[in-house]
């Protein structure tokens, strides 16, 4: 079995599959990749199964070295990515070389790089999934410089011929989020829910895969004290006492006792995951479904 070594893990390097969801019950959350469309995307170039574990890698600086022939394909965050010295087209499959370094740069549009190696990360599952759940602490541990990861075998599909797949950059300016209203937003005053779908905010630094943290104008309640806890769910937008909103991200907690104002729509969840600190937020209301 062919494996890939960890010479530098860069800021954060996760193992991330799409997630252990139906385990809510007993505390656990669905974790898995926080750009779920970028690794399924990787992972199809590669011909794996889009539910094969790859690797998510924040902020670049990660070095890897496979000891054999290795179809891989980098999506997400776009960088500088270099095979033996050789630049590595993003949303591209391409054939890394036995003992070839891939190295990440930071990135210049987005945060976090998806990276799919054919067969897929083959570590031992956790309740049936290879994430890691950063909150919990549940599945493979974060990466660290001489780890080995082991491949899974040759699958059984080919790398697709049309190996290019032609996607945008993350955007660098205003990114706009559907919001759906909240069950909550009777603690709070319609303005609140103006202000929250018609403000620029931005991207607080206190931001990673719990929850991304927005800076703008306290959102006023109506009601004071807090909630019991009751069940939350990745997009649920919890707004503190001082009136500041949380989206919870990947690695959200299952429940929570902050009230919900709204929730991101499941279209626009994975624009989450590559937000760097400051950027601008615009909110889009979208109504409820009858």
């Amino acid at each position: 079995m062919s494996a890939v070594r960890v010479l530098s893990p860069g800021a954060l390097a996760l193992v991330e599959d799409e997630g252990r969801p139906g385990w809510a019950a007993l505390g656990v959350g669905p974790a898995g990749a926080f750009d779920r469309g970028a690794l399924r995307l990787a992972n199809r170039l590669v011909g794996n199964a889009e539910s094969a574990a790859g690797l998510e890698l924040l902020l670049g600086g990660a070095v890897l070295v496979p000891d054999a022939d290795v179809w891989i394909a980098v999506t997400g965050a776009w960088g500088a990515v270099r095979a033996g010295g050789a630049p590595v087209e993003p949303h591209t499959a391409t054939l890394l070389p036995a003992r070839s370094a891939l190295e990440f740069a930071a990135p210049e549009h987005g945060l976090r790089y998806c990276l799919a190696l054919r067969g897929g990360i083959a570590v031992p599952p956790v309740l049936g999934s290879r994430s890691r759940d950063t909150l919990a602490g549940l599945g493979p541990a974060p990466l660290a410089a001489g780890d080995v990861l082991p491949l899974g075998p040759e699958p059984a599909t080919a790398v697709p011929a049309a190996d290019l797949v032609p996607v945008d950059p993350p955007a660098d300016g205003p990114v706009r989020l559907d919001v759906l209203p909240g069950p909550r937003r009777d603690w709070f005053t319609d303005s609140a829910w103006q202000a929250l779908t018609t403000a620029t905010w931005h991207v607080s630094p206190r931001s990673d895969r719990t929850g991304v943290r927005l800076e703008g104008p306290a959102l006023r309640r109506t009601r004071e004290g807090e909630l019991p806890s009751e069940g939350m769910v990745p997009g649920a937008i919890q707004v503190s006492p001082d009136g500041s909103p949380t989206i919870l991200g990947a690695d959200a907690p299952v429940t929570g006792g902050y009230p919900v104002l709204g929730v991101i729509a499941s279209a626009s969840f994975d624009r989450l995951a590559q937000l760097r600190p400051g950027q601008p937020v615009l909110l889009t209301p979208r109504a409820l479904r009858p």
